[in-house]
C-alpha cells in the first residue's frame, strides 16, 4: 500500500470523526483497535492492520448507532420539532 493513500486514509477518517458524535467516536475508536487488532493478527502484516482498522472504525458506528435506536425514539413536539429521547 502506497504512502501517499495511507495518508488520504488516514486524513479522511479524520475528517470522518470529526463531524461524529463523542459516542460514535468512541463505538469509531473501540471498532477500530479491535479491527486493527484482528487484521494484523490475522494477515501479519501491516496492511492487514490498516484495513482491519477501517472496517473496524465503520462497523463500530454502526453497530453503537443500531443499539442506540432500540432504546431511543423520535417524537415531534407542538411545534411540529423532531426530537430523540428515551422510549416511554
Amino acid at each position: 500500500m502506497s504512502s501517499k493513500w495511507m495518508r488520504a486514509a488516514a486524513i479522511s477518517m479524520a475528517i470522518a470523526l470529526a463531524a461524529c458524535t463523542s459516542t460514535d467516536r468512541d463505538n469509531a475508536v473501540i471498532g477500530g483497535a479491535a479491527g486493527a487488532a484482528i487484521g494484523g493478527i490475522g494477515t501479519g502484516s501491516l496492511k492487514g492492520a490498516a484495513v482491519g482498522a477501517a472496517v473496524g472504525a465503520g462497523a463500530g458506528i454502526l453497530i453503537g448507532r443500531v443499539a442506540n435506536s432500540l432504546t431511543h425514539c423520535r417524537y415531534k413536539d407542538r411545534r411540529g420539532r423532531l426530537y430523540i429521547a428515551r422510549c416511554r
